[in-house]
């Protein structure tokens, strides 16, 4: 139960970043290097690291040039991320390389590494949403609205963990396989961003 495996090391993840809650602070990533866990907890660190990326840029007093930085280190993340989104998808290519593949076999819409992509957002979503649920110096009505959500977003872990193994199943079965399309991310490329390529000339 891959889904089941990943998650325990998004939540250690999230629960070591806000030992000291600074975006600034530098991975230390308990994992042993190689390992499918030291991998999945980098990439929900990058996801976490950028999650308070966003709420600092959403600050209505922020000074204009430190938004400026801060949206290019908000880019330059969202790279990594899918770089490591990537490189999962490259550990289930690899695992199941030698699956006879059935001549029914169909696609999904997503891969295996992008299904864990939102399973790590949504850690981060039950995360935060239980620290709204549980804030003491909240209204009854916003701790209940937000334990409400959070309902929510449990379900939402379950059916997760759920549709997950239904997929990674199916490949394991040869019923479904993977394609994998690298992003092709165009804004961060001189050659094929405009405003980069003719601030060059």
């Amino acid at each position: 139960m891959f889904a089941e495996l990943a998650f325990p090391v998004f939540e250690k993840s999230i629960e070591d970043y806000h030992q000291f809650d600074d975006v600034n602070q530098p991975i230390a990533n308990p994992y042993e290097k190689g390992s499918i866990e030291h991998l999945l907890y980098a990439k929900n660190w990058v996801d976490t690291v950028q999650w308070h990326y966003e709420d600092i840029i959403r600050d209505p007093q922020i000074d204009p040039v430190a938004a400026l930085v801060l949206k290019r280190k908000i880019d330059a993340s969202n790279q990594v991320r899918t770089d490591m989104v990537e490189y999962i998808d490259s550990y289930f290519l690899d695992k199941y390389k030698n699956v006879q593949v059935k001549p029914n076999a169909k696609i999904n819409t997503e891969s295996p590494a992008w299904a864990m992509d939102r399973l790590s957002i949504l850690a981060l979503k039950i995360y935060h949403m239980q620290e709204e649920a549980t804030r003491p110096d909240a209204s009854a009505d916003h701790r209940a609205k937000c334990q409400a959500k959070l309902d929510v977003l449990l379900e939402q872990k379950q059916d997760m963990f759920t549709s997950i193994s239904q997929l990674i199943e199916d490949i394991e079965n040869g019923d479904k396989f993977m394609k994998v399309y690298k992003q092709m991310k165009m804004y961060n490329d001189e050659e094929l961003n405009p405003v980069l390529y003719q601030n060059k000339k």
